[in-house]
């Protein structure tokens, strides 16, 4: 049996120094978002306490910041602009790499520069757009506007995935009698599942995550994210103390850490073969 060799010792090191530096976050919000009224701002932030008043504050969190509506909102979101984009991503990747589209890279170019502008500089001609069209504070209105954020990225990663298959593929189906959406649909599709399901996570969590185009584009509670309905809990109305937030944060973030869970293995898989 070999050794382990100094290099692999210190990038082991390197590896559980970096996991214990990330898990620090993780142990201050949970110390703290298990402390009941009375002992949060008397004990130290360090000290835990267990976890008893940790399901009451979620509780009241769930309650009070009306966080049933803003789940079920970002749900929807989460799994709908990315799905459509990664759809019109893969269209797209298609079009470059195997119809060999007529100046496809300038085609791509274009369709991802879209990224070089930051969101923040485009949010007031947005929000003004949005409220000329009635699309200010709809379900449809978000959907929209974080499918177009997400479809360059997805673009860019399905283009990077087919370029890694053989050309001889998509000749191969042509000559024997199938159209391009079926070549697209039945062999392109299936092949690129690793690199669809690692692209939806991705933009999933982002969507999940967002607070700035929430806070922007939506109102009523029945429509806006999650994470804007948990930042509500936090102004002068919302009435919240600290550790029910901070509870109510550390349950909103639930359902992306069980997504990833369930699928590293594909996530994974995806990001190697995807060349992100």
């Amino acid at each position: 049996m070999n050794s382990p060799t100094v290099g692999s010792v210190i990038r082991r090191v390197v590896l559980v120094a970096m996991g214990l530096l990330w898990l620090v976050p993780v142990y201050l919000l949970l110390a703290n978002a298990a402390k009941t009224s009375d002992q949060y701002g008397f004990i130290d932030v360090w000290q835990p306490v267990g976890m008893s008043g940790l399901f009451e504050n979620m509780g009241q969190a769930w309650e009070k910041g009306n966080l049933g509506a803003g789940v079920l909102s970002t749900a929807i979101y989460s799994i709908l602009s990315p799905a459509i984009a990664v759809l019109i991503g893969a269209a797209v990747g298609f079009a470059i790499v195997a119809l060999r589209l007529r100046h496809g890279f300038a085609w791509f170019v274009v369709i991802f520069s879209s990224t070089v502008v930051p969101v923040q500089m485009i949010l007031m001609p947005l929000f003004r757009g949005y409220v000329k069209f009635d699309l200010y504070d709809t379900r449809i209105g978000m959907i929209i506007v974080y499918t177009v954020l997400t479809i360059p990225f997805a673009a860019f990663v399905m283009r990077n995935f087919f370029s890694g298959i053989a050309r001889e593929v998509f000749e191969a189906a042509t000559v024997d009698g199938a159209s391009s959406l079926r070549v697209f649909f039945r062999i392109y599709l299936p092949m690129s599942t690793s690199a669809l399901v690692a692209v939806f996570i991705l933009q999933a969590t982002l969507i999940w995550n967002d607070l700035l185009i929430g806070l922007t584009l939506t109102r009523s509670s029945d429509v806006r994210p999650v994470m804007t309905a948990l930042v509500a809990m936090q102004s002068t109305y919302g009435g919240s103390t600290m550790q029910v937030v901070l509870a109510g944060g550390l349950l909103v973030s639930l359902p992306t850490v069980v997504l990833f869970l369930l699928t590293q293995r594909t996530f994974t898989r995806g990001m190697a073969l995807g060349q992100f």
